[in-house]
């Protein structure tokens, strides 16, 4: 039995993994992310691997998803919104702290690849993976392999631009899809709807204690399943922006199938059903020409170290 050993690292927490060739989490750890210290947040992901390693020391390599942009030689961060990181050579340092091969990846790449080969796209060849969480990220798997693009970022489907001229993103554009579909945007659309339309926000508005900046995501999904209007119609938003976006990656990567994962998914149907009917109308024109299913994702939180683990498999 092989195993290796998966990090994902966050903006809060580091997570680890001892994993199996059938994606089986055999242990696991996790520390908080010291995120505004650099040097901190790599000495933890060194702590985590070393201690996995030290309770399997038959475990092989490291695999580490980080939500950060990746160079194409996969050995470097060469930025990272939420961790302070800039060109950050960390493959090389863990693997030599930890003694042990060690493969770097992005966060929504890995938790692509868990999907490809433990989940629900197992079955596929090709397959796109939108994760819905506070932000937008994506993976995207060709031809059995995970594509990476010419410089290491491929994937970073949220920032499509959904809205000319639309929301600021924090990347720097107008409009992108991160700032309809995500988590953020969640909360956003469902803050405003209870400000304008205090009486179909009743229950949404009674978990926030009356004040509609109080909102916060995990309330709107109790309101909604609940029967809310405007935590509904939250959702139907960020849905409908979730759906076209699906609908232009069947038109430009016609994959076999197309996933949705990340936090929001856990909203089952209330983000899935809009979703699903707005990528069916968007691609009404396509009449008898098959198009890839959408589909929630299957392996929830332990995406991120079963992806990375399985990667570290490849060294």
């Amino acid at each position: 039995m092989t195993l290796t050993i998966g990090v994902d690292v966050g903006g809060t927490k580091v997570a680890g993994g001892v994993v199996d060739e059938h994606g089986t989490v055999l242990t696991s750890n996790r520390r908080e992310t010291p995120a505004e210290d650099p040097a901190g947040t790599r000495d933890t992901i060194v702590e985590v691997a070393a201690e996995l390693a030290a309770q399997y020391p038959e475990a092989t390599a490291v695999g580490i998803g980080a939500a950060a942009w990746i160079d194409a030689a996969a050995s470097t961060v060469l930025f990272a919104p939420n961790l302070a990181w800039r060109d950050e050579p960390l493959r090389d340092y863990v693997t030599k702290a930890v003694g042990l091969p060690t493969v770097l990846e992005n966060d929504a790449n890995v938790a692509a690849w868990a999907e490809f080969r433990f989940g629900v796209a197992q079955h596929a060849d090709s397959m796109v993976m939108i994760t819905v969480g506070t932000g937008i990220g994506g993976g995207i798997v060709l031809g059995g392999r995970l594509w990476r693009g010419a410089n290491g970022i491929a994937g970073e489907l949220g920032h499509i631009q959904s809205v000319p001229d639309g929301h600021p993103c924090g990347c720097g554009r107008l409009g992108c899809l991160e700032q309809y579909a995500s988590g953020n945007a969640l909360v956003r659309f469902a803050r405003a709807g209870a400000r304008q339309e205090p009486e179909r926000a009743a229950v949404l508005l009674e978990l926030a204690g009356g004040d509609p900046l109080a909102i916060s995501g995990r309330q709107i999904t109790e309101a909604a399943r609940a029967g809310d209007g405007v935590a509904r119609d939250a959702f139907a938003q960020i849905g409908y922006w979730l759906g076209v976006a699906m609908a232009d990656l069947a038109q430009s990567l016609d994959p076999q199938i197309l996933v949705v994962g990340g936090g929001v998914v856990d909203a089952g149907e209330l983000l899935m059903t809009p979703t699903r009917n707005t990528y069916r109308d968007q691609l009404e024109q396509r009449g008898r020409f098959p198009v890839a299913e959408v589909v929630a994702a299957e392996t929830g939180n332990t995406a991120g170290v079963v992806g990375a683990a399985d990667l570290a498999r490849s060294i």
